[in-house]
């Protein structure tokens, strides 16, 4: 019987990258929705290695996006409580025959799920937030990319390519297309309007990006990091660590992250929170997109790809929905809590 693919890669990555031997056989775990994720032991230890969506690394600036918010990781982990990857070669970031992963050392520790989640997790996790946007990045010199004249995505297109597919979302985004239209139009002045005043931050963190021990939070899988307007980030941050089972956000829960936030930072809690709700809808119809393509087979590698990509279409267009309706609440809050 051959040797699968990936065992090659991860035992040239192993010799490569001074990893040492393999003492057993590398497995997957549970990772995101863009990378596929191993962990690997080693004569030298156990580690996570990600191996980068090819789709992804191909795309211009990637590479270089991916060096940058490594650094981003080291520096913030001089004083927050992050996981950066591995160096090695003096690289974090490692390319074996063209294909790029990053490594990291096996940590015990677990990502909570909904329900574990309770006020003093979002009070600590606000409180962290603040902490990174306080950190100086200046001395990495990352450029910020200029805002504005993005192209507007071809919903209609998606759609009917769709239909001619009979992919199972299709009638979903018929239903839902013309708010579709005009979010994405409501995400792009808010993304104008929000252009100035960027900070770095992590950009994604989310709480199966948080691993615990204990009470003790360390923040994993900083490839998101560059920057954004640091009440965008708090808004959209607040809301990952606030929601229930059923995606409706809790009251208490959001309160809790804002007063975290705020005891430690000011600074975020002055905005016209109008645009930087209407740009919580830019990064769910950007994932909306990508997953429309990896869906399509037009930005994809395998049918594996293909179906999580379906998967996501629908799950990102019922998330999309959710976020509108409350919308009235999250206003009424923000206006409550940061007077």
């Amino acid at each position: 019987m051959s040797t699968p693919k990936y065992k090659v890669e991860l035992i040239e990555l192993s010799k490569q990258s001074g990893l040492g031997e393999l003492i057993s056989n590398p497995f997957s775990v549970t990772g995101g929705h863009l990378h596929r994720v191993y962990s690997l032991e080693t004569t030298t230890g156990k580690y996570i290695v990600k191996l980068l969506n090819p789709n992804i690394m191909i795309r211009q600036n990637a590479v270089l996006n991916y060096i940058n918010s490594e650094k981003i990781a080291q520096l913030a982990a001089e004083n927050i409580p992050a996981l950066p990857a591995e160096k090695r070669n003096g690289n974090s970031l490692q390319n074996v025959n063209g294909q790029f992963y990053l490594v990291f050392k096996w940590v015990d520790a677990i990502s909570l799920g909904i329900s574990e989640i309770d006020t003093s997790h979002c009070r600590i996790m606000g409180g962290i937030l603040a902490d990174i946007h306080q950190t100086d990045f200046s001395e990495l010199k990352v450029v910020q990319e200029k805002v504005g004249n993005e192209k507007t995505a071809e919903w209609s297109t998606y759609l009917q390519r769709g239909r001619e597919m009979g992919v199972e979302w299709a009638d979903l985004l018929h239903e839902i297309l013309q708010d579709i239209i005009e979010w994405n139009l409501e995400a792009q002045v808010a993304s104008e309007a929000l252009s100035s005043g960027m900070i770095i931050s992590h950009r994604d963190l989310e709480p199966k990006n948080v691993l615990w021990q204990s009470d003790i939070p360390l923040l994993i899988d900083w490839e998101s990091a560059g920057y954004i307007h640091s009440a965008q980030d708090l808004l959209e941050t607040a809301i990952y660590w606030s929601k229930n089972a059923t995606g409706e956000i809790i009251q208490q829960k959001f309160a809790s992250f804002l007063s975290g936030y705020k005891e430690k930072c000011q600074d975020g809690l002055q905005a016209d929170w109008n645009m930087v709700i209407a740009s919580g809808f830019s990064g769910k119809l950007g994932w909306l997109e990508y997953n429309l393509k990896r869906s399509l087979w037009i930005e994809c590698t395998d049918e594996e790809e293909q179906k999580l990509g379906t998967v996501q279409v629908i799950e990102t267009i019922y998330e999309l929905r959710k976020y509108a309706m409350q919308i009235p609440n999250l206003s009424q809050w923000l206006d409550s809590y940061l007077e």
